[in-house]
């Protein structure tokens, strides 16, 4: 059996091709069953009913359709809906689709968990459990439309569980998935990555021609308060980031969640001023999500509004946005821990065993 969401398209296609022929199938098969993969998904293969019924029970023999169970599913009151997502191991996920105007932008998981511990989210305090494979990761927006939860997605941010760059073999893959025209077809542009800054992967990333976007969690203007808040401070250091970014070949989004008495001070706001500008750089100003770390206070808002005008007196391009699903658990992770509570964490130190 082959699970052909778990390859390429043009490696689906000469398996498919080749499959049909060793049945003596007229080749025009091919152009009936290779859209219900990405274009014109399906649950099964019994689904597709312009094909004879022998042909499909063929299909689900030899290659079945791998499903995301939809585990759990609340809906915010600002429109925001946050997905669990149970795997074939048992294991959960989320993503969060959040529609604005004609955009509907889904926030998509890469990583059962996360090794990097960050202070202000919840899925770096339930740990690491495993890497999701590029199906796994793809099938979060494929899911969308097969199971009836609304349009597809125009925009997809690898912002959910894990850290994408620390899953970098089945997130080029998914990338792969998400953006080919017959994949999911989704625009590179509207596409971005989120990450702390995995220098090897982040390499490797801004060697791909499509224009993918980057957005670089940062969080703290300088190594010491960055350190305090991600512990991967220690590995990769900002400086170093901040070089990587440097020969980004495109623009960069930094993206700064606003903690009270801990990030969020006028000088704080200068200091990251002096980091943004030489990278002509995006500033993405999040408020801190309550149930991402219930023991962190969230800014005051008018220290929010304050420490964005700051930015902008120097020039820096940055924007406040506002919270989404407050009145729901929209928070990283939040919802996987509390269905489920906090997993055990997985024996072993998985940040060092990918990148050192």
């Amino acid at each position: 059996m082959t699970d052909l969401l778990s390859i390429t398209p043009p490696e689906a296609q000469a398996i498919v091709a080749a499959w049909l022929t060793a049945r003596g199938e007229p080749q025009y098969r091919l152009r009936q069953i290779l859209p219900r993969l990405w274009q014109r998904p399906i649950a099964q293969w019994s689904d597709a009913s312009d094909l004879p019924a022998p042909l499909r029970a063929a299909l689900h023999a030899e290659f079945p359709l791998p499903r995301l169970i939809l585990a759990a599913r609340q809906l915010s009151t600002d429109g925001t809906e946050k997905f669990l997502w149970r795997l074939g191991d048992g294991e959960a996920i989320e993503s969060v689709l959040i529609p604005e105007g004609k955009r509907r932008t889904l926030c998509i998981s890469s990583q059962v968990g996360c090794a990097l511990g960050c202070v202000f989210c919840a899925t770096g305090q339930m740990g690491w459990r495993r890497n999701l494979t590029a199906a796994e990761i793809a099938c979060q927006v494929r899911e969308v439309e097969v199971q009836g939860l609304g349009a597809r997605p125009t925009n997809v941010v690898f912002m959910g569980m894990g850290e994408p760059l620390l899953n970098w073999e089945a997130v080029d893959k998914a990338l792969t998935l998400l953006n080919h025209p017959d994949g999911l077809a989704i625009g590179a542009r509207h596409i971005t990555v989120s990450t702390v800054g995995i220098l090897p992967s982040l390499a490797a990333l801004s060697r791909r021609p499509e224009q993918f976007r980057l957005a670089l969690s940062l969080h703290a203007p300088t190594p010491h308060l960055r350190r305090e808040l991600m512990p991967v401070e220690k590995k990769y250091a900002l400086p170093d980031v901040l070089k990587a970014l440097a020969a980004w070949r495109r623009r960069v989004t930094l993206e700064y969640v606003l903690i009270a008495d801990r990030n969020d001070s006028l000088e704080a706001a200068d200091a990251l001023a002096k980091l943004a500008k030489p990278l002509a750089a995006h500033v993405n100003l999040i408020p801190l999500h309550p149930g991402g770390a219930p023991d962190l206070p969230p800014s005051p808002y008018a220290r929010m509004l304050a420490f964005e005008r700051r930015l902008k007196s120097h020039g820096v391009e940055a924007v406040l946005r506002r919270s989404r699903g407050l009145d729901i658990s929209a928070a990283c992770g939040q919802l996987r821990v509390e269905l489920e509570g906090r997993p055990r964490r997985k024996v072993g130190a998985e940040l060092h065993a990918h990148v050192d």
